[in-house]
């Protein structure tokens, strides 16, 4: 029986509405990201992002056990863009989201939580901010100071431990920022991948910080983000609560692309390409991903140095870490490296911006005008720079150095040599945890990697993501108008 134009109408735009919503969902662990540092208007700051890098310095997963994870990236690491990358985790029973930032340099994931008083409330970043707030999730425990997690953390019990007492923890940043708060467990959305291209969605219990206290930049609007997704070795931290639940290998790869935006960020055993011949081992007992780097080489030619500058002894080496935007060499290391690479171009007028940027005025091509800084590593394992990733754009014709001379020092006092992603870009980086070493590739970040599935055997390709802040937006309005274009051109038929 003829159910009538009108009905007709009715069902087709249903129908094309719950096709929008299928076309919505998304599915090995994957959380939407973006970068952190895009300001009002557009603008961003520099002396921003250099106090940022110097801020830098129970229920396991459900039935599904998944092998690798994908974690979407969007954004763009270059400084003169936005500078950070930063994910869309959903948290909690109703899930909501938050916008947290994803760095290996830390060890935990912490969000702001409700009883926070100085939490920003807004960010100019473009993300809409979240308190979380224990007490509306069905799925929220609080850990107590007696539970494993907490002595795991302090190495013990903490003296006067009640079990009513809950578990606190602390971070204090390289620039007086802090976090500060108390530890819980709840579900986390992930994304599985399920085949090639392909992912689903599955949720997991992980413990976290509830940030109940921040300070310093942490707390300004102007850089605020929901909190941060730590990667680093600990066990306190997402890769280490996965593996050791057995469900993900300890080890992931990201590959961070400043030309297109976006990139890869995966856990798990990285198949494709094979870098088994391009690691070098991690520096043992060290809080960081770190690595003793042996010379430096610019245009060719290698740096003169001391020799004991890059000594492995009882230094804790190079630190290789995400969460930093810029990348800073020891006063020792700064000023030759610089001095090689201004050297082709004698007649640049050098200015400083911000008390702290090298910046110069230059019209031509920069990747024929300067030379390309190549770092050696133990195992004769290296790592090129080329002139478009480590000089940025402030302006037309107008470029900066992101070469930072390092105030930081490590803890026997020599000075820290820190690779964040001015020179991690472009390249597909390796964490192998299991085996402690680290690796990377010069590698087009717009495509795709292979990562295997340890329960089938299977061998899945993960795809390159580009997420803005903006694109749920984005897709929705064109969405809606090609629905009210079909709506109109429909009611036009049927009059």
């Amino acid at each position: 029986m003829d159910p009538g134009p009108t009905s007709r109408l009715a069902l087709l735009i249903s129908t094309l509405l719950l096709s929008s919503l299928i076309l919505d969902v998304s599915g090995n662990f994957v959380f939407p990201v973006n970068h952190k540092f895009m300001g009002r208007r557009g603008r961003w700051s520099l002396s921003a992002l250099k106090a940022h890098d110097a801020r830098r310095h129970g229920r396991n997963l459900l039935s599904v056990s998944p092998s690798a994870v994908d974690l979407e990236l969007g954004g763009n690491g270059h400084p003169s863009e936005t500078g950070l990358y930063f994910a869309k985790l959903g948290i909690g029973s109703p899930s909501k989201d938050y916008y947290v930032q994803v760095d290996t340099g830390s060890d935990i994931l912490w969000v702001n939580c409700i009883e926070c008083a100085n939490c920003p409330k807004k960010s100019d970043i473009g993300v809409k901010l979240t308190l979380y707030d224990p007490g509306d999730s069905s799925s929220s425990e609080k850990i107590t100071c007696n539970q494993d997690f907490c002595t795991a953390q302090y190495n013990g019990q903490l003296p006067g431990c009640k079990p009513d007492l809950l578990c606190q923890y602390e971070v204090v940043y390289g620039d007086g920022s802090s976090t500060a708060g108390y530890f819980v467990k709840d579900v986390i959305q992930f994304d599985m991948v399920s085949g090639s291209h392909q992912t689903s969605v599955t949720n997991g219990s992980i413990v976290f910080g509830c940030g109940a206290k921040q300070s310093g930049q942490l707390g300004k609007s102007s850089e605020a983000l929901d909190g941060i997704l730590g990667f680093g070795q600990a066990n306190s931290s997402m890769i280490s609560q996965l593996a050791a639940a057995g469900k993900v290998k300890k080890q992931f790869a990201h590959c961070l692309d400043n030309v297109n935006g976006g990139g890869i960020f995966a856990i798990g055993e990285v198949v494709e390409p094979k870098l088994k011949l391009n690691t070098t081992p991690l520096v043992p007992k060290t809080a960081h991903y770190n690595v003793i780097m042996e010379a430096i080489e610019v245009g060719g030619v290698v740096v003169d140095l001391p020799s004991d500058t890059f000594d492995g002894g009882d230094k804790e080496g190079t630190i290789v870490d995400s969460g930093t935007t810029l990348a800073y060499l020891p006063q020792v290391v700064y000023e030759p490296v610089m001095t090689m690479i201004l050297s082709k171009q004698s007649d640049l007028k050098l200015r400083t911006v911000d008390d702290q940027f090298t910046c110069f005025q230059y019209s031509q091509n920069v990747d024929d005008g300067f030379p390309v800084v190549k770092f050696h590593f133990k195992n004769s394992v290296s790592l090129s720079v080329y002139p478009h990733e480590y000089l940025f754009q402030l302006r037309e014709e107008v470029w900066c150095s992101g070469w930072q001379s390092s105030g930081m020092k490590t803890k026997d006092g020599s000075s820290m040599t820190l690779l964040g992603d001015l020179v991690l870009s472009n390249k597909l980086v390796l964490y192998d945890l299991e085996n402690q070493s680290i690796g990377w590739i010069d590698y087009n970040c717009s495509s795709s990697i292979k990562v295997k599935d340890d329960m089938s055997g299977a061998i899945y390709n993960v795809d390159a993501h580009n997420i803005s802040s903006a694109s749920g937006l984005l897709i929705g309005g064109r969405l809606l108008t090609f629905l009210l274009f079909v709506i109109c051109m429909l009611l036009q038929i049927s009059i």
